[in-house]
């Protein structure tokens, strides 16, 4: 990542924050799984502990089917995680985040942080699809909306 505001209220446009929340809105078309972003100043010293902290702490293990994503994005240590939630990791494939992780990775180097959290997102409801179709009754169980730490 290079030196985007380091404020999480300021790292993205408010076009590129819809850009990402039609991402999610569009993946979850595709799979009754739930997606969310998270944006978060410093995350210290293991980014992928506190994205499992956030991840709790926001809500994302309250879904029926444990079937959460949070893609996490710690802007001072220009790091990022993908975090999928119980029932998702029961099901899917060792490594089945890798080829999302690499492509949102390529798109950062670029500075295309917008796009290539939207092309990670919709990837994501493609991919879930293969394990939690998207339901006629499906409920949207957390909001679309990016949240901020």
């Amino acid at each position: 990542m290079t030196d985007r505001s380091n404020n999480p209220n300021k790292f993205l446009s408010p076009s590129e924050q819809q850009q990402i929340m039609d991402a999610i809105g569009e993946a979850e078309k595709n799979t009754s799984g739930e997606i969310r972003l998270h944006l978060q100043r410093s995350a210290g010293k293991d980014v992928f502990e506190t994205a499992k902290n956030i991840f709790e702490k926001i809500g994302m293990t309250a879904t029926k089917d444990r079937n959460g994503v949070l893609f996490f994005l710690a802007l001072k240590e220009k790091k990022f995680a993908i975090l999928g939630d119980k029932g998702i990791n029961e099901k899917v494939p060792e490594g089945f985040w890798d080829q999302i992780k690499d492509n949102i990775a390529d798109k950062f180097a670029q500075d295309q942080f917008a796009e290539g959290l939207a092309e990670g997102i919709r990837a994501c409801g493609e991919q879930l699809s293969t394990y939690f179709l998207y339901q006629s009754d499906d409920v949207n169980e957390l909001p679309d909306e990016i949240s901020i730490g």
